[in-house]
């Protein structure tokens, strides 16, 4: 019972803060071209949410990169955890998402109009002009990421990897970072609110290069890499 109670409270104090933060991100969207106020607002969002669900963080690997490069990070997906961890750790970060969180009030109508980038994966054309979008982020000087597994997992387990993230690495030649997020499952699963207080754990990996990718085969076999060192570092969680 307690732990239904706090959940509610730490749910539905996320939820507030989270209409606050896209407020002022959708400001940030009219008033600031630069997008200095609208990654403030992404990364506070980011920050006191998770104090907010009294979740701790360690980071592995954060010397693989560098801060004045441009790179696509990969990552899996098992929580809405997983997008407040990494707006914590990288405030800078285009995050394509799809396009029913635009239809939020506020909050999503942030994501749509500011620095993210929207997909239709029900419509091919619509998910190529995304890539094109995030390819157009990059060269600007910005990094994106992506949740190669294009939904988050129902049981803990890994999902195979979409290969959207890696055509857009061949179409940019820009490395990529295989970003490996453990323990977000179990604090909050698909469907819930139940929020259970942990340690997760994000681990980068070395840069990828992708640069000499020219052909689908290649790109294969470079989701196949990535997906393969992530699976050796991603610990499963059972369904709670």
């Amino acid at each position: 019972m307690i732990l239904i109670l706090t959940s509610i409270i730490r749910y539905s104090a996320v939820m507030i803060w989270s209409g606050f933060c896209g407020l002022l991100a959708l400001i940030g969207v009219l008033i600031d071209p630069s997008g200095t106020l609208f990654f403030f607002a992404s990364r506070i969002w980011g920050t006191i949410s998770i104090l907010i669900c009294n979740v701790k963080i360690k980071i592995d690997g954060l010397e693989n990169i560098s801060r004045d490069k441009q790179y696509i990070f990969v990552s899996n997906h098992a929580s809405m955890i997983d997008i407040l961890a990494v707006l914590h750790v990288f405030p800078q970060l285009r995050l394509v998402f799809k396009k029913e969180l635009s239809y939020i009030p506020i909050f999503g109508w942030a994501l749509y109009l500011g620095e993210h980038i929207l997909v239709d994966r029900s419509n091919a054309h619509s998910a190529i002009k995304s890539l094109d979008r995030a390819a157009e982020k990059i060269r600007s000087g910005g990094n994106v990421l992506l949740f190669a597994e294009g939904t988050r997992t129902r049981d803990g387990n890994l999902l195979p990897f979409k290969r959207g993230a890696f055509s857009l690495a061949a179409k940019t030649g820009t490395p990529v970072v295989p970003l490996t997020i453990n323990g977000t499952f179990s604090i909050i699963q698909k469907g819930s609110i139940i929020i259970r207080p942990s340690v997760i754990e994000l681990i980068i990996d070395n840069p990828i290069p992708t640069e000499n990718i020219n052909s689908r085969e290649e790109e294969l076999l470079l989701m196949n890499k990535v997906h393969s060192i992530m699976e050796s570092l991603y610990i499963p969680q059972p369904i709670l």
